[in-house]
Parts: structure tokens; C-alpha cells; sequence
């Protein structure tokens, strides 16, 4: 049985030279950019050298990885072809005889897995809407009815349609789904407990996205490419396999100053200074630095991924150091600077005579883009219940006043998880409510603009979104 430990060792920064100094400017550049992250860790010689989540983030919180998932779901793949279940040279329609279209055309036929790995399929589109609007839920009939317009491997297209496949590929080759594939193979001898991961209307794990994890689950992930397969002694992946999957397989761009031009492996971005790195929507990287032995995992919630790598490009690349250094005043300013990591709650005014006057009152919606039916705030000393009917059930949120409160929900997806949320008023008449689900990027606000006791008008708005939203407007229902 293998040997594992749960948690990854930690030394200061200063024993394993990175410089607290630069680390502190990282997060200064972050603040000054206004990028949100929820957390990160920062490891060197296989040791946390500094961590922190913004509250109400926590370190045993999953967070959505979303394309961050694809990594995992490459290293399936490469377990697989080690094993001999399959290979990279095999036929992508080879798995899928039930579900090909009447005429199969060449692109198609000569389409092969290791094709799905290096999102050069021959498409000139992502798949993934097809697939998600398949009216049967066959999301590999749906690929494969699709147009192949270039030769495979020709052509570079981010796909997450593409992923998708590689799942349904192992599930059949291996008669496993890809959680039940990784657990002995990767998440248990990493430590990594209780990994969830959505599946297509057919129970398929999705594998281009839905992977949730810790942080420190994304560290250790990191840590074993970094390592060439190995923990704890033990080969989990071959080290061939780790060479090709984050080498350059194929042309994405011309370089330049963006990471997302510089090759793309299997499921791997090849970045600028010789790094590569998994990532995922809104902010969800692991990045790994082979030539200062260096792991970065963040989890994020931002429209502006490249703008948290040019922070780490600027601050972190010369806080590599090549022995360890002594403690300084950055040393300590560093410490707490990470232990007082939060995003505060908005805070305007505490209270408002309104809220007497509409706490407890229901108030049906007009038709809107969120598919809510009617609103209901009941306001308590130092919280407020919020409670939202959709058609397919109803959110009963907890509200801190000017504070977070935190609360199982399953307000952003069908899956329960923690949201944290918080009101206050911005005018006697306007009341700001603040929704965080803290295991996904995601936070939502509803300015409530209440024109008297009997009607509403709620501006809403995501984080991450700036398209435009039209106001949702109600009326108080007859008591």
C-alpha cells in the first residue's frame, strides 16, 4: 500500500529561497489590478512555502476547476495507454460504431485520440454546443455528426468537445468512468479526497470541465507532473508521458506576449519563460516551473486570466533565489499580510426604516432572464432570509448584515455548496445583496430597489460577466 500523506510538508519561504519580498508584491500587483483570487499556494522543493485564501474562502473548500479538468482527464489517458487499454494512434470512430453518421468522411476516419488531446480534431468550431443541445443526451453522436473541415492535427481549436470524448473513450475502453479510473491510479495516492465530477445526460464524466478539488488538491497535482510521475517513491505516471503531454504537440499562435500562443500539449498550455500549465475558466491555474523545481495553484474569480499571469510573471519569476535566505521585515509583514487575506462585504448604511415595511412580503416577478418567480426578505437583528422560487424548487439563502454568513445552497448549479452571502443599504431605499458561491468563481449581486412597500426593480449582475442584464421588477403579492 502506499504511502501517503495528506497534507503537502511546509517550510518558510525564506528556507527554501523564494524571496517574501517579491511574494508580497505579487499580491500587491493583484490588489492593484483588482483581480479576485480565492486562494493560492506556492510551492518549491516539493514544500508549501506560502498559502492563503481570501475569506470566506477556506483551505477545505473544492472550487469548480472547470478546464483546469482537462489535465486530469489527459493523465487518464496517458495512465490508460501505459496499461495498454488504448492507444494515441487509435481511431476516434473505432469506439463509436453505434453513433456514426451515414457517411463517415475522411477527416473523421483518420481523426485519432491523440488528435482529441492536442485540440487538433479538424474542427473549425468547438463541439461542446452541439453537444450540450443533443436532444437524446448522446453527446458522442452529436461530436461525430458534426463537420471535420480540416485534416486532424493540421489545425488548432480549443474544444471542449474534444475532452469529452477522451472520457467517453476510457469509460468504454476501460468499463470505469473517469472518477472511478483515477481514484487508485491518482486521487488516492495524492490524498485527494472526496473529488466530484459532473457527468453528460448519459452519467459520462464530462471530462473538459466539472472537476471539483481543493487548492492543495491542485498543488499536489502540480507537484507529481513536476516530479515526473513519482510520489512518495511509487511511478504514478510514466515520465514519456509527462514529456510529451506538456511539450508542444501543436501551433496555437505566434508567441508574443500572450501565454494562450505559445503550443498547446495534451490538454497542457505550453507559457512564456519555458512554464507550462493547466488551466481553467475565470482563473483556476496550475503551473508548474520545472527550472526553479516551483508549483503555483490558484483558484480565482476574473474575466482577466492573463492578467494573473503577468502578476506572476512580475513578481514571482525572480523570487526564486538560489539558497535560502534570512529572515527580514518583509518575512513578517508576509505572515500576516497571508493571514489576513478576505474579500470584505460591501458595507454602506446598516439599516433602513424600509425594512419593516417589506420584511416577509412576497413579491412575484415578471419574466426574466434568471427564471425567478417571486423574492421574499425577512430581516432579523443581524441577518436577513432571503428566499427565491425558481420553477424547479427554491433558494433559501441566510444574509449576514454587513458580514458574511455561510450556508449550504444550491443556488449556481443542481449540486449543494457553499454560498456565503450579505446585505446591506446603499439608500434608505436600495438594498444590496452580495451571493457568493465559494466553491465556484462565482458572485452574484442584486441591487433590490424598492419604489414603495407594494413594487421592486432588482438590478443583477455576475462577477465575471460584464454583458448586459435588463432589471427583473415585481409587485408584492395580495395577503
Amino acid at each position: 500500500m502506499l504511502n501517503t500523506d495528506v497534507s503537502l510538508p511546509r517550510k518558510s519561504p525564506e528556507e527554501l529561497g523564494i524571496s517574501p519580498k517579491n511574494v508580497i508584491e505579487f499580491l500587491d500587483g493583484l490588489k492593484a489590478h483588482n483581480i479576485e483570487l480565492h486562494s493560492f499556494m506556492l510551492l518549491r522543493n516539493g514544500h508549501v512555502a506560502a498559502e492563503g485564501w481570501w475569506s470566506p474562502y477556506a483551505p477545505e473548500l473544492p472550487h469548480m476547476l472547470f478546464s483546469l479538468s482537462k489535465s486530469f482527464t489527459s493523465t487518464a489517458i496517458g495512465m490508460a495507454v501505459h496499461e495498454g487499454i488504448l492507444t494515441l494512434d487509435d481511431a476516434v470512430i473505432s469506439y463509436f460504431p453505434e453513433d456514426l453518421p451515414d457517411v463517415v468522411s475522411s477527416n473523421l476516419a483518420a481523426m485519432q485520440i491523440r488528435h482529441l488531446l492536442m485540440m487538433g480534431t479538424g474542427h473549425d468550431k468547438d463541439t461542446m454546443g452541439a453537444l450540450d443541445k443533443a436532444e437524446d443526451g448522446n453527446w458522442a453522436k452529436a461530436f461525430l455528426q458534426l463537420p471535420v473541415v480540416h485534416e486532424p492535427g493540421t489545425h488548432f481549436l480549443y474544444n471542449t468537445g474534444a475532452t469529452y470524448m477522451l472520457s467517453a473513450i476510457l469509460q468504454k475502453a476501460s468499463r470505469q468512468n473517469l472518477l472511478e479510473f483515477l481514484h487508485g491510479r491518482l486521487f488516492e495516492p495524492l490524498g485527494i479526497s472526496n473529488p466530484t465530477w459532473q457527468t453528460c445526460p448519459r452519467g459520462i464524466h464530462t471530462g473538459g470541465f466539472g472537476l471539483s478539488i481543493t487548492t492543495e488538491d491542485i498543488a499536489k497535482f502540480g507537484q507529481l507532473y513536476l516530479q515526473k510521475g513519482v510520489w512518495h517513491g511509487q511511478r504514478l505516471i510514466e515520465e514519456s508521458w509527462i514529456d510529451e503531454a506538456t511539450g508542444k504537440q501543436i501551433s496555437n499562435g505566434n508567441g508574443g506576449d500572450s501565454d494562450w500562443t505559445q503550443g498547446y500539449g495534451y490538454q497542457f498550455w505550453r507559457c512564456r519563460h519555458d512554464v507550462y500549465r493547466g488551466d481553467g475558466a475565470f482563473g483556476q491555474f496550475c503551473i508548474v516551473f520545472p527550472q526553479y523545481d516551483a508549483v503555483i495553484a490558484i483558484t480565482a474569480g476574473t474575466s482577466d486570466m492573463q492578467a494573473i499571469l503577468n502578476c506572476v510573471w512580475d513578481h514571482l519569476l525572480d523570487a526564486f533565489l538560489p539558497e535560502p535566505v534570512e529572515e527580514d521585515e518583509y518575512s513578517y509583514n508576509l505572515k500576516s499580510r497571508l493571514q489576513e487575506l478576505h474579500l470584505e462585504p460591501p458595507q454602506f448604511e446598516e439599516k433602513s426604516e424600509q425594512e419593516a415595511r417589506v420584511s416577509g412580503r412576497i413579491y412575484t416577478l415578471e419574466k426574466n432572464e434568471l427564471n425567478l418567480d417571486s423574492l421574499r426578505i425577512e430581516f432579523e437583528q443581524d441577518r436577513a432570509s432571503l428566499l427565491l422560487e425558481r420553477g424547479e424548487g427554491s433558494h433559501q439563502l441566510s444574509l449576514g448584515r454587513g458580514d458574511w454568513v455561510t450556508i449550504p445552497a444550491r443556488l449556481f448549479d443542481r449540486q449543494e455548496r457553499q454560498v456565503a452571502g450579505s446585505f446591506t443599504w446603499k439608500t434608505p431605499y436600495t438594498l444590496l445583496l452580495t451571493i457568493r458561491g465559494i466553491e465556484t468563481p462565482f458572485c452574484l449581486t442584486y441591487e433590490v430597489q424598492y419604489n414603495d412597500e407594494d413594487s421592486l426593480e432588482i438590478d443583477h449582475r455576475v462577477n465575471v460577466s460584464s454583458a448586459p442584464t435588463d432589471p427583473i421588477r415585481g409587485r408584492a403579492s395580495l395577503e
